[in-house]
């Protein structure tokens, strides 16, 4: 019976030890998951202007350029998967990798073959593990993005979707993050990065409608050669802006879960040592009576 005991209250030091470490974490995860949400939010009004900016120079100026235009033939696609780089984030990471997996099953079955660009230490290690082959990696700044970091992808996107695909280039650029709904809620998502999907068409006005006028100074080629790598990068940044914030707050979600579970261990591995001590003392009692009542009949 001691023995027992000494097993549950080894648990119970074990469940407490735990408790302090999801606990620690999931008061980190909301300290930084607010900053994460503020980064969103001044991240993506520029992200958009800047969409639609490129998409109304694109459409209004007729350019015919690389990054603009739909390819006929579209060969080879690439795939850029964003994920942790830590675990304790619950299905974050999962979520992000099975959105990818249909994304890839998809293309596949166009005919398009598929080429990997991964962010993130999870989906790394997801490839590396299955052998899978990829073009590029990236790790150490999921939680805490810096544009650098973008400014480098978007460069290496960009240069390979410039190459001719004979030479190892892509024909197009697809995305899967996760983005940042609310507190509760991260939805992974897909975008399409390049080809510029034009937000603005050139639809008919309506009849109080007024047209806007554009003039390209030195040259609509010249604007768009400009505005695009910005684009790119912008776009890429916001990306791994939105993961980080659902990162934080998945984190949170699953520290607090954790934690819970472990008050729950505690109170159950107490309650069982509570009992096994009662159990010892009555047994204890049991023998002192009868002890008691053997001497008494020896006399």
């Amino acid at each position: 019976m001691g023995a027992q005991i000494r097993e549950y209250r080894q648990r119970i030091r074990a469940v407490s030890s735990t408790k302090k470490i999801t606990r620690a974490m999931e008061l980190m995860a909301a300290s930084r998951v607010v900053k994460a949400q503020q980064a969103v939010r001044e991240s993506s009004p520029y992200a958009r202007a800047l969409t639609r900016a490129v998409s109304a120079v694109a459409t209004f100026s007729n350019e015919d350029h690389p990054l603009t235009s739909e390819k006929d033939d579209v060969k080879r696609a690439a795939v850029v998967i964003m994920t942790s780089d830590r675990g304790l984030a619950g299905a974050y990471s999962s979520s992000a990798i099975k959105e990818s997996e249909r994304l890839i099953a998809s293309l596949r079955d166009e005919g398009k073959e598929v080429v990997p660009y991964l962010l993130g230490r999870k989906a790394i290690a997801f490839y590396k593990f299955r052998h899978r082959e990829f073009a590029a990696e990236w790790s150490g700044a999921s939680e805490r993005p810096s544009f650098e970091t973008a400014r480098e992808v978007g460069e290496r996107l960009v240069a390979d979707f410039t190459t001719p695909t004979e030479e190892g280039g892509i024909d197009e650029v697809h995305v899967v993050f996760t983005r940042f709904v609310s507190m509760v809620t991260q939805e992974p998502e897909v975008i399409r990065l390049l080809p510029l999907e034009v937000v603005e068409g050139e639809e008919a006005p309506a009849a109080d409608d007024l047209l806007p006028l554009y003039t390209f100074e030195p040259g609509a080629e010249k604007v768009l050669d400009a505005l695009l790598p910005k684009y790119v990068n912008a776009r890429l940044f916001n990306c791994m802006l939105q993961a980080a914030a659902s990162e934080l707050a998945a984190r949170q979600r699953a520290m607090k879960s954790a934690t819970d579970n472990a008050e729950e261990l505690i109170k159950k591995y107490t309650r069982l040592a509570n009992q096994a001590r009662q159990a010892e003392i009555t047994q204890e009692i049991s023998e002192i009576v009868g002890g008691a009542s053997a001497l008494a009949e020896s006399k």
